[in-house]
């Protein structure tokens, strides 16, 4: 008779996820692991696979629980530049505060492993393509509301203020780039036209 598992994965799955987010691959290794999910290095292998099979499901789960809140924040019915802005401080004041040193999942992977890493770097870049796709949908209807001024492109303005809000992300981690971060994404909302 099989044994069952005698942990959750899925909230295994979560810890390994809080525990990469905070530390990055390299830094975390199988026994951080083993501490902090409490379960054997057995289990991990036999449930997860290796370190980067785990590493990548917890990217997937980082994807599935933020991407459908962008989607949520750039639906609403109504005025859409409000919530365009409203994201792009946010990420603004999250990349100059207290989150800061953790970063983004997603950004603090593609600094770290996408460069030499392919299986990184296609989720790095879908969950990038999401991101830029939610912005272009929303600056599309912006647009098709009349609240975009004339010659603005939305698929433009949608992936520069991607680029811009990935920089924010890798800026405040240097712990000095508060002022800079606000500066640049103000800067960046004068494209949106006038609030």
């Amino acid at each position: 008779m099989a044994r069952t598992k005698e942990f959750d994965p899925d909230a295994a799955l979560q810890t390994a996820l809080e525990l990469f987010w905070q530390r990055g691959y390299e830094a975390t290794s199988m026994a951080d692991l083993v501490e902090g999910l409490g379960i054997a290095r057995a289990s991990i292998y036999a449930t997860f696979g290796s370190k980067h099979e785990l590493y990548l499901r917890a990217l997937e789960r980082y994807a599935e629980q933020t991407d459908p809140v962008l989607l949520a924040e750039l639906s609403q019915p109504g005025p859409v530049l409000p919530a365009v802005r409203a994201m792009v401080r946010r990420f603004a004041d999250e990349s100059a505060g207290e989150r800061r040193e953790r970063g983004c999942f997603v950004t603090n992977t593609a600094v770290e492993l996408a460069p030499h890493d392919p299986s990184a770097a296609r989720r790095v870049g879908a969950s990038l393509g999401h991101l830029e796709a939610v912005l272009t949908a929303a600056l599309v209807r912006a647009e098709a509301q009349g609240e975009l001024p004339a010659g603005r492109e939305p698929r433009s303005l949608a992936r520069m203020l991607m680029v811009l809000m990935q920089g924010m992300r890798v800026m405040g981690k240097t712990g000095e780039g508060a002022t800079r971060v606000r500066d640049a994404a103000e800067q960046a909302l004068v494209l949106l036209g006038p609030e």
